[in-house]
Protein backbone atom coordinates (compact mmCIF):
# COMPACT_ATOMS: atom_id res chain seq x y z
CA UNK A 1 0.00 0.00 0.00
CA UNK A 2 1.15 3.55 -1.36
CA UNK A 3 2.16 5.52 2.18
CA UNK A 4 0.64 8.86 2.44
CA UNK A 5 2.69 11.94 1.70
CA UNK A 6 3.91 14.19 4.91
CA UNK A 7 2.50 17.49 3.45
CA UNK A 8 3.78 21.00 4.74
CA UNK A 9 2.22 24.54 5.02
CA UNK A 10 4.09 27.31 4.50
CA UNK A 11 2.75 30.73 4.92
CA UNK A 12 3.79 34.35 6.02
CA UNK A 13 3.70 37.38 4.40
CA UNK A 14 4.87 38.26 0.98
CA UNK A 15 9.15 37.83 0.93
CA UNK A 16 8.85 36.91 4.55
CA UNK A 17 11.36 34.18 3.81
CA UNK A 18 9.44 31.11 2.94
CA UNK A 19 11.33 30.64 -0.12
CA UNK A 20 14.56 29.58 2.04
CA UNK A 21 12.88 27.62 4.62
CA UNK A 22 11.35 25.27 1.75
CA UNK A 23 15.04 25.46 0.32
CA UNK A 24 15.90 23.69 3.39
CA UNK A 25 13.40 21.16 3.55
CA UNK A 26 14.54 20.39 0.01
CA UNK A 27 17.74 20.01 1.17
CA UNK A 28 17.61 18.14 3.83
CA UNK A 29 15.30 15.50 2.33
CA UNK A 30 16.72 15.33 -1.59
CA UNK A 31 14.76 16.71 -4.03
CA UNK A 32 13.28 13.10 -4.76
CA UNK A 33 11.07 13.06 -1.52
CA UNK A 34 9.88 16.70 -2.02
CA UNK A 35 7.40 18.08 -4.65
CA UNK A 36 6.76 21.55 -4.03
CA UNK A 37 3.59 23.34 -4.67
CA UNK A 38 3.18 27.46 -4.87
CA UNK A 39 0.30 28.76 -4.21
CA UNK A 40 1.36 31.88 -6.54
CA UNK A 41 0.63 29.02 -9.84
CA UNK A 42 -3.61 28.98 -8.62
CA UNK A 43 -4.24 32.77 -9.35
CA UNK A 44 -6.79 32.55 -11.72
CA UNK A 45 -7.11 32.85 -15.16
CA UNK A 46 -7.63 35.88 -16.25
CA UNK A 47 -8.05 34.94 -19.41
CA UNK A 48 -8.20 37.87 -22.27
CA UNK A 49 -8.64 40.76 -19.92
CA UNK A 50 -7.23 44.01 -20.65
CA UNK A 51 -3.78 44.13 -19.37
CA UNK A 52 -4.67 47.51 -17.11
CA UNK A 53 -7.75 45.49 -15.61
CA UNK A 54 -5.05 42.45 -14.83
CA UNK A 55 -2.68 45.08 -13.01
CA UNK A 56 -5.21 46.45 -10.87
CA UNK A 57 -6.84 43.32 -9.49
CA UNK A 58 -5.32 42.86 -5.47
CA UNK A 59 -3.29 39.60 -6.07
CA UNK A 60 -3.00 39.70 -1.90
CA UNK A 61 -6.79 38.84 -1.75
CA UNK A 62 -7.89 34.97 -0.81
CA UNK A 63 -10.33 35.93 -4.24
CA UNK A 64 -7.53 36.28 -6.54
CA UNK A 65 -7.25 32.32 -6.23
CA UNK A 66 -8.49 29.22 -7.51
CA UNK A 67 -8.78 27.44 -4.53
CA UNK A 68 -10.65 24.43 -5.95
CA UNK A 69 -8.10 23.60 -8.12
CA UNK A 70 -5.64 23.78 -5.20
CA UNK A 71 -7.50 21.18 -3.03
CA UNK A 72 -8.13 18.77 -6.22
CA UNK A 73 -4.67 18.92 -7.42
CA UNK A 74 -3.25 18.21 -3.41
CA UNK A 75 -5.80 15.38 -2.81
CA UNK A 76 -4.38 13.76 -6.40
CA UNK A 77 -1.01 14.05 -5.21
CA UNK A 78 -2.12 12.74 -1.90
CA UNK A 79 -3.50 10.04 -3.42
CA UNK A 80 -0.31 9.39 -5.88
CA UNK A 81 -0.77 10.67 -8.93
CA UNK A 82 0.88 13.16 -10.82
CA UNK A 83 -0.61 16.77 -11.60
CA UNK A 84 -0.49 19.97 -13.99
CA UNK A 85 0.45 22.84 -12.41
CA UNK A 86 -0.71 26.08 -14.10
CA UNK A 87 2.55 27.90 -14.73
CA UNK A 88 2.13 31.91 -14.08
CA UNK A 89 3.34 35.12 -15.95
CA UNK A 90 4.15 37.32 -13.45
CA UNK A 91 4.87 40.22 -16.05
CA UNK A 92 1.59 39.58 -17.68
CA UNK A 93 -0.30 39.52 -14.64
CA UNK A 94 -1.84 36.05 -15.87
CA UNK A 95 -1.44 32.71 -16.41
CA UNK A 96 0.67 31.51 -19.12
CA UNK A 97 -0.60 28.72 -21.62
CA UNK A 98 2.09 26.22 -20.00
CA UNK A 99 2.14 24.25 -17.12
CA UNK A 100 4.08 22.10 -14.93
CA UNK A 101 3.97 18.55 -14.40
CA UNK A 102 4.27 17.97 -10.49
CA UNK A 103 5.37 14.36 -9.24
CA UNK A 104 3.81 12.98 -6.17
CA UNK A 105 6.94 12.43 -3.89
CA UNK A 106 7.17 11.42 0.09
CA UNK A 107 6.69 15.21 0.85
CA UNK A 108 4.39 18.02 0.19
CA UNK A 109 5.46 21.31 0.58
CA UNK A 110 2.31 23.80 -0.42
CA UNK A 111 4.27 27.38 -0.07
CA UNK A 112 2.14 30.78 -0.55
CA UNK A 113 1.04 34.03 1.83
CA UNK A 114 -2.34 32.67 2.56
CA UNK A 115 -2.37 28.98 2.25
CA UNK A 116 -3.99 29.09 5.56
CA UNK A 117 -6.64 31.13 5.06
CA UNK A 118 -8.79 28.07 3.06
CA UNK A 119 -10.37 25.78 5.56
CA UNK A 120 -10.35 22.99 3.13
CA UNK A 121 -6.84 23.58 2.48
CA UNK A 122 -5.60 24.09 5.68
CA UNK A 123 -6.63 20.76 6.97
CA UNK A 124 -4.79 18.90 4.28
CA UNK A 125 -1.45 19.86 6.28
CA UNK A 126 0.65 17.28 8.71
CA UNK A 127 2.40 21.08 10.15
CA UNK A 128 1.48 24.17 9.36
CA UNK A 129 4.76 26.72 9.64
CA UNK A 130 4.12 30.36 9.28
CA UNK A 131 7.49 32.73 8.52
CA UNK A 132 7.22 35.77 10.44
CA UNK A 133 9.03 38.71 8.95
CA UNK A 134 8.87 42.60 9.95
CA UNK A 135 7.18 44.28 7.56
CA UNK A 136 10.14 46.55 6.45
CA UNK A 137 12.55 43.95 5.63
CA UNK A 138 10.00 42.51 3.38
CA UNK A 139 9.40 45.90 1.73
CA UNK A 140 12.60 45.81 0.94
CA UNK A 141 13.17 42.10 -0.54
CA UNK A 142 10.07 42.82 -2.31
CA UNK A 143 10.91 45.72 -4.19
CA UNK A 144 14.36 44.50 -5.00
CA UNK A 145 12.70 40.98 -5.78
CA UNK A 146 9.67 42.44 -8.44
CA UNK A 147 12.03 45.03 -10.26
CA UNK A 148 14.99 42.49 -10.70
CA UNK A 149 12.55 39.22 -11.49
CA UNK A 150 9.16 40.41 -12.20
CA UNK A 151 9.25 43.59 -15.10
CA UNK A 152 8.20 45.24 -12.27
CA UNK A 153 9.31 49.58 -11.75
CA UNK A 154 9.69 50.52 -8.05
CA UNK A 155 6.72 52.95 -8.03
CA UNK A 156 4.52 50.43 -9.45
CA UNK A 157 5.56 47.97 -6.51
CA UNK A 158 5.51 50.61 -3.39
CA UNK A 159 2.10 51.91 -4.83
CA UNK A 160 1.10 47.86 -4.67
CA UNK A 161 2.22 47.86 -1.25
CA UNK A 162 0.76 50.46 -0.12
CA UNK A 163 -2.82 49.75 -1.64
CA UNK A 164 -3.22 46.18 -1.52
CA UNK A 165 0.08 44.22 -0.05
CA UNK A 166 -0.10 45.92 2.82
CA UNK A 167 -3.80 46.02 3.88
CA UNK A 168 -4.07 42.41 2.78
CA UNK A 169 -1.45 41.59 4.85
CA UNK A 170 -3.08 43.09 8.03
CA UNK A 171 -6.79 41.64 7.29
CA UNK A 172 -5.66 38.45 5.85
CA UNK A 173 -1.96 36.73 6.49
CA UNK A 174 -1.25 38.35 9.75
CA UNK A 175 -4.80 36.85 11.44
CA UNK A 176 -3.78 33.17 9.81
CA UNK A 177 -0.94 32.86 12.16
CA UNK A 178 -3.25 31.57 15.01
CA UNK A 179 -3.22 28.55 12.88
CA UNK A 180 0.38 27.67 12.32
CA UNK A 181 1.79 25.17 14.43
CA UNK A 182 5.85 26.50 14.13
CA UNK A 183 6.49 30.54 13.78
CA UNK A 184 9.74 31.26 12.54
CA UNK A 185 10.95 34.87 12.78
CA UNK A 186 13.28 35.93 10.25
CA UNK A 187 12.08 32.65 8.40
CA UNK A 188 15.88 31.28 6.85
CA UNK A 189 17.55 33.89 9.19
CA UNK A 190 16.54 32.08 11.69
CA UNK A 191 19.38 29.41 12.31
CA UNK A 192 18.13 27.90 15.71
CA UNK A 193 14.91 27.78 15.22
CA UNK A 194 15.10 26.37 11.47
CA UNK A 195 17.35 23.43 12.56
CA UNK A 196 14.39 22.80 14.93
CA UNK A 197 12.08 22.52 12.35
CA UNK A 198 14.32 20.40 10.43
CA UNK A 199 15.32 17.90 13.13
CA UNK A 200 11.54 17.35 13.81
CA UNK A 201 10.90 16.94 10.00
CA UNK A 202 13.72 14.51 9.63
CA UNK A 203 12.31 12.78 12.45
CA UNK A 204 8.31 12.17 11.30
CA UNK A 205 9.21 12.12 7.37
CA UNK A 206 12.76 9.92 7.34
CA UNK A 207 11.52 7.59 9.63
CA UNK A 208 10.91 4.42 7.71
Amino acid sequence: MQRRPFIIGIAGGSSSGKTTVTERLAALTGDDHLSLIELDSYYLDLGDAPIEQRRAVNYDHPDAFDWALLNDHLAALANGASVPVPVYDYALHNRSDQVRIVEPARIIVVDGILVFWDRALRERFDLKIFVDTAADIRLIRRLRRDVAERGRTPDFVIEQYLSKVRPAHERFIEPSKRHADVIIPEGGLNRPALEVLLARVREITLDE
